[in-house]
């Protein structure tokens, strides 16, 4: 028995018993006639003491040798500790070395295995097994395993079957490239990994599994950020003999017993917000309801004043940013160039302030008279005290950029708190978007999504104003959920297919086995998907995925730890029938 107790679970109540602990050596402090050595494990830290008086010379001059991150298993006796620690659960007490073996030396680990490392992320990743054994890392992954657990739990309870489905797959368009597989056996013939296991779980609901789920990893080769990986996990789910109704009902429960498990947090309301309310409001499909500054849109009242930047413009739009009349020049220069960047691509920004005693003073005092910008304040909401931001130009574009600036004020006036929590469901998504590359109409979501129904003659008329039977959930601003009723017959799919442009060659050679599987019955069904990593990252009061992720990928996709990707020897590519053209 290497450990009858963690490094975590002795108190006082434990003095006077001998114990045995297994564990890395933290840090080792040498007084000469006292040695202190803190030993860790991934439930805690233990003081341990060797004293000249109490240890024979042999233990102590054993004990000289022990480093940083040295395996070791000791035996002693827990004795109260003098200069007790309250900031750490075993801080009452130590444990008196008996004897003790080294289970395994290391060498100097490249940066310090404490919660305030001297590592960069760049070395952190390099060496991730390393970095696991940080607090900061450790917990974040113990974290992921418990909301992982209470989604199994709330699902199981709700009469969910998890069903594992293939990895190895058939290339199909869903939006963003496959990551493909050479097939050794089939000759020139090639798998794709799943972006989602979408039409699985269709065909599980042709199979009567009315109530399917899976944590399942996904796989996109596609450019990476902080919350994007390309290997990724879904919370993934389908329902049969559902409509919308259902499934948000079903889904706002699940979102509600992690936050309340979790997070300790009750949610009542889950507000529902059509996809044009929700760009016309913010700019976004996605917006973080916790903090205001809503769109308002001025064309009527900025117009024709003789202002050619609003004059020649499709849309005026602005917010009224809370408390920020006091910004100085050189504060409002900042976000005026902030805009500017390439990432934000704006032209400009019109500014002015809301006085306290009620006058205004803008950037273009030259164009607008008092009456004219309180015209501004009242269609913004501005109170004396506020900041009025105008953009404007192409009406989606501006949208976008003020979007991106709300947001960007969001984070600097700390209106985004880690430990508030916003849900919203954001429905009615046009079924199609035109693409201006290959001029013509694509999937806004997939190509199985259902129109509503009262949408569907518009296919041949007007197949952009075409609504879609889908939804997402939306929490602080992040996308933690999308889905869609699907089409569950073979002529509509047909249909849906000839309107993506997809001859019927295509459709069958891409998706017969799903057309085929529709003529044997298939029920009425729609499902979701959560974004697991976004989901955690978020209930963990934070935006980025990585550190959630045992082994993620740095931003060129690679795992600079294993060294991958990598290359085939001659013998590997000869198998699989490949030839590289470089």
């Amino acid at each position: 028995m290497y450990r009858s107790h963690t490094c975590g679970e002795l108190n006082a109540k434990h003095i006077g018993e001998k114990v045995s602990l297994s564990g890395w050596v933290q840090k080792v402090r040498n007084k000469g006639f006292m040695i202190w050595v803190d030993l860790r494990d991934r439930y805690g830290l233990t003081q341990l003491i060797f004293d000249e008086e109490r240890s024979s010379k042999d233990l102590m001059e054993k004990a000289e040798n022990l480093a940083r991150e040295f395996v070791i298993q000791v035996e002693g006796s827990v004795i109260e500790r003098e200069s007790k620690n309250p900031n750490l659960p075993t801080g009452e007490i130590e444990v008196l070395v008996e004897d003790f073996k080294i289970l395994n030396s290391s060498v100097t680990p490249p940066f310090t295995i404490e919660d305030e490392t001297d590592g960069g992320e760049d070395l952190r990743m390099k060496y991730r097994y390393l970095d696991i054994r940080r607090n900061p890392v450790k917990n974040k992954l113990i974290f992921r395993h418990k909301v992982a657990m209470q989604v199994r739990n709330y699902l199981s309870q709700e009469g969910f079957i998890e069903v594992e489905t293939p990895y190895l797959i058939k290339s199909t368009p869903e939006g963003a490239r496959d990551f493909v597989v050479p097939s050794r056996m089939n000759e020139g013939q090639f798998y794709a990994l799943p972006q989602s296991p979408q039409t699985f779980k269709q065909l599980l609901m042709v199979g009567g599994m009315d109530k399917y789920f899976q944590i399942v990893k996904c796989f996109r080769d596609e450019d990476l950020r902080a919350d994007r990986q390309p290997e990724f996990t879904q919370v993934d789910c389908e329902m049969a003999f559902v409509d919308q109704e259902d499934i948000l009902n079903i889904f706002e429960g699940l979102t509600r017993h992690l936050l309340k498990e979790i997070k300790a947090v009750e949610v009542d309301k889950f507000p529902r917000m059509t996809f044009d309310e929700a760009m016309r409001k913010y700019g976004n499909d996605k917006p973080d309801i916790r903090f205001g500054m809503e769109f308002a849109e001025l064309n009527e009242l900025a117009k024709d004043k003789g202002f050619n930047v609003f004059d020649q413009q499709e849309l005026v739009v602005g917010i009224a940013v809370p408390n920020a009349a006091s910004f100085t020049r050189k504060e409002i220069d900042n976000l005026i160039s902030w805009v500017k960047r390439p990432q934000v691509g704006a032209n400009g920004l019109v500014w002015a302030k809301y006085n306290e005693d009620g006058s205004l003073k803008s950037s273009v005092d030259k164009f607008y008279s008092q009456d004219d910008l309180k015209a501004w304040a009242d269609k913004t909401g501005a109170k004396p005290g506020d900041l009025i931001l105008v953009m404007a130009g192409n009406a989606d574009k501006t949208r976008t950029q003020l979007s991106a600036l709300r947001m960007h004020l969001g984070n600097e006036l700390g209106l985004r708190k880690a430990d508030e929590f916003a849900p919203l469901w954001v429905v009615d998504f046009p079924l199609l978007e035109w693409d201006e590359e290959t001029e013509r109409f694509h999937a806004m979501h997939h190509p199985f999504t259902s129109p509503k129904k009262e949408d569907f003659a518009l296919l041949e008329t007007e197949p952009g104003k075409v609504r879609a039977n889908a939804y997402d959930l939306v929490l602080n601003g992040n996308e933690i959920g999308g889905g869609s009723i699907r089409i569950h017959d073979k002529e509509t799919q047909s249909q849906m297919f000839k309107y993506l442009g997809f001859t019927p060659e295509e459709a069958k050679e891409q998706f017969g086995f799903l057309m085929d599987a529709f003529q044997y019955g298939a029920p009425p069904h729609g499902g979701i998907a959560f974004g697991f990593d976004r989901l955690v990252a978020i209930l963990g009061g934070q935006e980025s995925i990585r550190d959630f992720i045992a082994f993620p990928k740095n931003n060129a996709g690679r795992d600079v730890m294993i060294d991958a990707p990598a290359k085939l020897d001659e013998e590997q590519l000869d198998e699989l029938h490949l030839r590289l053209k470089l």
